[in-house]
């Protein structure tokens, strides 16, 4: 167990990130420590690190999409021991007594002390060390790559927690609308779920590569008539962008009882017309990350059926150019640091 972690942080917003060491204090008894092998770079980290939601603090050190090996553990940890690896996602802790904990939904905890997110008030792991309560580290199943399955424990279980929680069938056909980071996850998750599966993209260019992912088809985001020609049709859409769209065109989209439902950290209220829910009693929703239980279904379905992200690697010493990547909008489709902290 190290008493002192090396990582990169910045020191201001926006700041570039420089090497930085910190003493992590003791290890609780619930905890476990985890040595990161492998981050990934989510848009979050990005969000965080700009203040974009007002709750940053500075010293910050990102990083929330986490591989690695557990190298201590406290009297009470269970589940995943010393030597065993493990993936850590957005969420480190929760108090595991709240009605929302005790029903399984442990990524809905609100309680304080008790949740925490593993980039918010503390430091991340953009880092050679990261601890967690030992309900969130997730103990990974053989045959998946490492350097690549960090961002599923984001941006994979954003889009995957979805089909748990609202029952998406294989008979479903589901649209996906955005084929960047999430989306293109989302188009492997339906896919291998046994869905037809129709991605809505701006860019004519993508078409190839999201049939590729597992889309049976495509359609222009930009073109009216194709966005009609797909009227009610649709029995779930996930919308993975955060930049405001026509809102109603992918409502009509909806097959009567059809859902509508966003991941996507969208900054403007979204406009929706009442009719359009009532008449084929339709529905809009939203949810973050998933469970411990909700990941641990993820990370199985992927190693059954193969799936893992679109990555880019880097060494985690070039963390300020993988940052810059991102920030261009030039990653595809996700970032994934190399811990090479020496």
């Amino acid at each position: 167990m190290a008493t002192t972690f090396k990582a990169y942080a910045a020191t201001e917003k926006g700041g570039e990130l420089k090497p930085f060491e910190f003493d992590p204090g003791p290890l609780g008894e619930d905890q476990v420590e985890i040595a990161v092998s492998y981050c990934g770079v989510c848009h979050s980290d990005l969000s965080m690190l700009e203040n974009d939601w007002g709750m940053s603090r500075y010293p910050f050190v990102p990083g929330h999409e986490v591989v690695g090996t557990v190298v201590a553990a406290g009297p009470r940890a269970k589940n995943v021991k010393v030597g065993d690896p493990v993936g850590l996602g957005w969420s480190s802790s929760s108090c595991l007594s709240c009605d929302q904990c005790l029903s399984g939904n442990h990524n809905l905890c609100s309680t304080t002390p008790g949740a925490e997110a593993t980039i918010i008030g503390r430091h991340g792991g953009f880092a050679n060390r990261v601890r967690c309560h030992w309900v969130w580290a997730t103990p990974l199943p053989t045959g998946l790559d490492h350097a690549k399955i960090g961002p599923l424990f984001c941006g994979g279980v954003t889009v995957f927690n979805p089909l748990i929680q609202f029952g998406v069938k294989p008979t479903d056909r589901v649209g996906v609308i955005g084929i960047g980071g999430l989306g293109h996850l989302a188009l492997r998750f339906l896919n291998k779920w046994g869905c037809e599966v129709i991605a809505f993209s701006s860019n004519e260019s993508k078409t190839e590569e999201a049939k590729s992912l597992g889309a049976h088809r495509v359609v222009n985001s930009r073109d009216a008539k194709q966005l009609a020609s797909m009227a009610g049709q649709l029995n779930f859409i996930l919308s993975t962008t955060n930049v405001p769209l026509d809102w109603e065109a992918y409502l009509k989209c909806l097959a009567p009882k059809g859902r509508f439902h966003t991941v996507g950290a969208i900054p403007e209220p979204m406009s929706i017309h009442a009719f359009s829910l009532i008449f084929g009693e339709k529905s809009v929703s939203g949810s973050p990350t998933g469970s411990p239980r909700t990941t641990k279904l993820m990370i199985d379905f992927c190693a059954r059926h193969q799936i893992e992200p679109v990555t880019e690697l880097f060494p985690m010493s070039k963390v300020n150019d993988a940052i810059e990547h991102l920030r261009a909008g030039k990653a595809r489709y996700r970032i994934v640091l190399k811990n090479d902290i020496a």
